[in-house]
């Protein structure tokens, strides 16, 4: 194989995933491109790192100093929703009509891993509390072993700053039969269950 276009395949498979398979692929349509359109891609790609950085207030992904949700005054300020990463504010965003505002954590907690409080955005989140007004916080973490390490640590703080927090709600999703539901999720859902009142 050309050394080029070995490089390119290799670039491409670092990207998550991808392997090396997909890359070959995905290198061979770039190829094939006119170059035009190559050109426009790689641009692409430069003014992302370029132009892109974390919002100074929340941590989302702007082009400003202030993201287009944090500079929104018709958002609901009072309400905070705390999140992994930016891709998890484009989810709730797409999906939910919440209208509250954002923190990013950049990540969560991985004892293991050697990621501590001091390596996400948690310092920036209490410092938020000194300036802003919150009359609830939304964790918003994935279900992972370490999100929810993440949230157990993040409510024992909130809890000693008397500020009232609550979870997404977990459990069977919609349409999903219980065969094909895992154990974990199972579990969770009966231990979470919610009182329905008596349809007459």
């Amino acid at each position: 194989m050309s050394p080029v276009l070995q490089k390119l395949v290799d670039e491409i498979a670092k990207l998550p995933g991808l392997g090396k398979k997909s890359a070959m692929r995905l290198a061979l349509h770039i190829l094939k491109l006119p170059e035009p359109e190559a050109r426009a891609l790689a641009e692409s790609i430069l003014q992302v790192k370029q132009r892109l950085h974390l919002c100074s207030r929340c941590g989302n992904l702007t082009e400003v100093e202030l993201c287009v949700i944090c500079a929104d005054p018709r958002r609901e300020s009072g309400l905070l929703c705390i999140v992994e990463s930016p891709q998890e504010i484009l989810r709730l965003e797409k999906a939910t009509g919440y209208r509250g505002v954002y923190h990013v954590l950049g990540g969560v907690l991985s004892p293991l891993d050697g990621v501590g409080p001091e390596d996400l955005r948690v310092a920036e989140l209490w410092k938020r509390f000194e300036t802003e007004v919150f009359r609830e916080v939304i964790l918003a973490l994935n279900p992972t072993a370490d999100g929810d390490a993440t949230s157990h640590y993040l409510l024992r703080e909130l809890k000693q700053r008397k500020i009232p927090a609550t979870r997404l709600a977990r459990g069977v999703p919609i349409g999903a039969e219980l065969e094909h539901v895992d154990e974990v999720t199972l579990a969770r859902a009966l231990a979470e269950r919610t009182r329905v009142d008596d349809e007459r």
